[in-house]
């Protein structure tokens, strides 16, 4: 067990990555939970759909972890997701953990366990800067969409649900 002013154990390990990327930015550590879209906007001063939230579903065919690494005001469209990469199913904590690595509340779009299938919202590239978790409820890092892309290697997709 950490102590309280050692960073945890997930989020040195997205700092390491970020670090061996060439990513320039630091890990902040929100003084709430980033937990959703709207407390990590609102501890950043940002608008929700600058939050790039990591959405987790399980890939029926052969029980891979898809992520879609959504704008925070937008509702992934699961019918959209499922017609570019298969039927999906849900993915609960365990599976998420187990696929990705992190808990839900703090999943990084980087630094998987397991390959993951990768979708990011279109609707991201619209922004200067987005905030992605970085392994932790309370961590969270900015970044551009291009930046996304590149780490991610992901395409970029119509993943929002439209009214």
């Amino acid at each position: 067990m950490s102590k309280h002013s050692e960073l945890p154990e997930t989020v040195l390990r997205v700092a390491r990555l970020l670090e061996s990327l060439g990513h320039d930015q630091s890990i902040v550590m929100l003084p709430a939970s980033g937990k959703t879209s709207a407390e990590a906007a609102a501890g950043l001063g940002c608008e929700v759909a600058e939050i790039a939230k990591s959405i987790v579903f399980r890939r029926l065919q052969d029980n891979a972890a898809v992520m879609v690494v959504a704008s925070g005001i937008n509702r992934v469209d699961e019918t959209k997701v499922a017609a570019l990469v298969g039927p999906l199913g849900k993915a609960d904590a365990r599976f998420v953990k187990e696929k990705i690595g992190y808990a839900i509340g703090g999943v990084c779009p980087i630094g998987h366990l397991e390959k993951t299938v990768m979708l990011i919202d279109q609707d991201l590239l619209q922004y200067a800067h987005v905030w992605a978790a970085a392994g932790h409820p309370h961590a969270v890092f900015r970044l551009t969409p291009e930046q996304l892309k590149t780490m991610t290697g992901a395409p970029v997709a119509d993943v929002a649900l439209r009214a």
